[in-house]
This record gives structure tokens, sequence and C-alpha cells, in this order.
């Protein structure tokens, strides 16, 4: 459902890379046609100016709308699918960035099955080689809008940031880009435990324009770090849609 045979990748300071597009028209704007409205999102204000629908945050409005929608649906199956595990791995591979993850054991929804195997081969199963995709909708408001700088946390693997607005929906003039950043401060720079930073405490290295149909995906390292700064246009009504797509170590 996502095509990835046109990534393009920065390798410094961390992976971070340029898909686009990443889907067919027609899927595409099926998907934009039908994103959730805003008054099923629950407000974030620990990561910044944000509103989110995942399993987390709002969970139950999250499945109901989930399974109430075709094509949704069918790309949260996808999602969660091992398949869709290992086209990311794949594709990481093919652009030089080798995570180890080749032979990592996929368990989808509960990592126990699993477990139960492993022990039943008389093996101690290790839990940082399982892994599981998780998706989230989230918006930010062009007026006020932003994400603090930050690298993620620890069990998060890769990121996927699907942008979810339709051509001439969103003006780039609102902002909205996903920044590439690095501290100023040496000190700060190691930072693995995802501890948030001061927009002032950053420097911007590149930025990926939020337009349609694209994914930015990046992995996580111990200086990952990036930011959506904050969008200033008062009084509009725009909002930053996006699917947001986690690969993480299995708790």
């Amino acid at each position: 459902m996502f095509r990835f045979d046109h990534a393009d990748f920065l390798y410094e300071p961390y992976p971070i890379g340029l898909v686009k597009p990443i889907m067919e028209k027609d899927l595409y704007d099926c998907l934009v046609d039908s994103f959730p409205p805003v008054e099923l999102f629950q407000f974030m204000p620990k990561f910044g100016n944000k509103y989110t629908l995942s399993e987390k945050f709002n969970a139950e409005a999250y499945h109901d709308y989930i399974k109430q929608s075709p094509r949704w649906r069918e790309l949260h199956r996808w999602i969660k699918s091992e398949d869709f595990f290992r086209a990311v791995i794949d594709m990481l591979y093919d652009n030089h960035i080798d995570m180890g993850m080749k032979k990592a054991h996929f368990s989808g929804r509960s990592v126990w099955p699993w477990r139960m195997h492993e022990l039943s081969k008389g093996r101690w199963p290790r839990g940082d080689k399982a892994f599981r995709t998780r998706f989230e909708f989230s918006m930010l408001p062009a007026d006020g809008g932003y994400v603090t700088p930050h690298t993620d946390v620890p069990r998060k693997v890769i990121t996927l940031v699907v942008s979810m607005v339709r051509n001439g929906d969103w003006d780039p003039g609102l902002g909205g880009g996903t920044e590439v950043n690095r501290p100023k401060d040496p000190k700060n720079a190691f930072n693995y435990q995802n501890e948030q930073l001061g927009f002032d405490e950053i420097d911007r290295l590149h930025c990926f324009e939020f337009s349609p149909n694209q994914c930015v995906i990046f992995v996580k390292t111990f200086n990952s770090l990036h930011c959506v700064r904050p969008m200033t246009t008062a009084g509009s009504t725009a909002m930053r849609r996006t699917l947001t797509i986690n690969i993480e170590k299995q708790e």
C-alpha cells in the first residue's frame, strides 16, 4: 500500500529520509477525505500544541473509527502486519541503513505467543528481538501548533510521518515542516532518553517541508533530535494532519 522504491535519505546527523509519493493518488485522496474529525482527538500539551487520536489516547473512539472506515481498516491491518514491518526494514537496508533487524521477530499485537514458543524450544526469549507497529492520527493547528524538540523514547526504533492533506489545502507559508536539529550546547548532544529541549537550544540543519502525499522516515538514535516549530497564523483554522507510524520494541 506504501511505495518505498524512491526513498531519498540524509545520513547526518542521523538517518532521515523522504518518500514521495508514498501512496497511489486514489488511495491517498480517499484516506485524506476520511481522516477522523477533530472532535475525536485528545489535546496533548506534554508534546507541544498537538492533538492525537491513537491506541493510547481516546482509544475507544480510535478503534471504533477504524472499524467503521473500510479503507482505514484495510490500512490499519496492513500496518499491523509482518509484511509492512519487513517492507520498512528492507527499504532501510537497501538505502545503506542496516538496523540489524533482517531476522528480527515481529510480534504483532502480543509478544506472549512468541515467548511461549521460545520457551517450548528451551530458549530464553530475549525481549529486544520482538517488535510491533503502532500508528496514530495527529493534528497541529496552523494557529500556534508545534512539537517540541525531542529524540523519541528509547522503545521507538523507526518512525514514519505521513502527510494527510490534499493538494492546495496547505500553504507552505504556514510552516509545519519536520526539522532535523542539533543542540547548540554539545553537552546536550547525547540524548537517548528523550529529554525535551527548548527551541532556543537548537540549530536547524534541515527542514522537510510539509506537503501532500509524502512520508518522512527516520531512525531513533541518541541524537535523533527533531521538531515542528511553532506556527503563527493567528485565526487560521487549517490543521497539519498526519498519520504517524512507529516500529517499537515490544515491552
